[in-house]
């Protein structure tokens, strides 16, 4: 559904206003969602006394509702420090589908992939995948079908390194050593360290480019869709084929119109953002 048909039933609108009784209001999950938004980028690792303090729970509360989380994946504690993983990241996958991000994106996909003649795609970060949410199809270079939905190792995409880019360092080894790797092509590249370098790169350099790593034929760049106050939330890439031209000529070819792609796109996110008051 378009998110400009999304219009709240009565009846839903009145439940969200309507103070809960003791028999609607589960307390402990509510104290589940304090411990979860009380982690920032200023504060991503925290003892269980500092989580305790921000959010006015009993230590033995907040240590309930950190060991359920570290159980569920979304957490995980060096035993001392406590720090969220990037399976937190799927919470969003709801709203991100629920509320057509793929409309916001899909008509700067179109023309990106007018311009340039080239499948162009977006993704978002689910734990160690890239999950697609909006593709324009020119040509068929891969011998798998992507369409929005499809999900893909991060850490031999283009796009997945680019949100990889985004996780915080400690976050991004336990994430990469905790996945599989499996070695596509001869060139993908599955070690963590050397992973971390191109991830890193990418996110200095503004875009990552992957070559023949997830599929024989197959080069993509891709570049990150930037929020002002929630970093990296979607990358986009543009795929070619290999064998037409060297790398550097693809390079050269698609990514200034890619960048300018992702700033529309951010721009949109944001205006919808303006539109209807509220922060997605």
């Amino acid at each position: 559904m378009p998110m400009s048909d999304h219009v709240p039933s009565a009846s839903t609108t009145s439940l969200s206003r309507k103070v809960p009784g003791k028999e609607d209001f589960v307390r402990s999950l509510a104290s589940g969602l304090k411990v979860l938004e009380c982690f920032s980028d200023a504060e991503a690792a925290m003892t269980l006394s500092e989580v305790a303090r921000r959010t006015g729970l009993s230590r033995a509360t907040a240590r309930r509702m950190l060991h359920t989380l570290i159980h569920l994946g979304y957490a995980s504690t060096d035993g001392r420090d406590f720090t969220l993983t990037p399976k937190v990241l799927s919470l969003g996958l709801g709203f991100w589908s629920g509320n057509s991000l793929k409309d916001l994106l899909q008509p700067a996909l179109h023309d990106l992939a007018a311009e340039l003649n080239e499948s162009c795609s977006a993704s978002i970060l689910v734990g160690d995948e890239i999950v697609y949410i909006a593709r324009v199809h020119t040509r068929r270079i891969m011998r798998m079908d992507l369409d929005v939905g499809t999900r893909l190792p991060a850490f031999a995409t283009s796009m997945g390194r680019v949100l990889l880019s985004d996780v915080d360092q400690t976050s991004l080894y336990r994430l990469l050593e905790g996945a599989e790797r499996p070695q596509f092509t001869p060139a993908t590249i599955t070690e963590v360290e050397e992973l971390v370098k191109v991830i890193t790169r990418g996110r200095n350099d503004g875009y990552v480019m992957v070559d023949q790593e997830l599929e024989a034929g197959l080069r993509s760049v891709a570049v990150p869709v930037k929020h002002p106050d929630r970093g990296v939330t979607t990358a986009i890439n543009v795929s070619v084929s290999a064998g037409l031209e060297p790398a550097g000529e693809s390079l050269k070819r698609v990514l200034p119109s890619l960048k300018r792609c992702a700033e529309t796109a951010a721009q949109a996110l944001q205006a919808w953002e303006r539109g209807r008051g509220r922060r997605a």
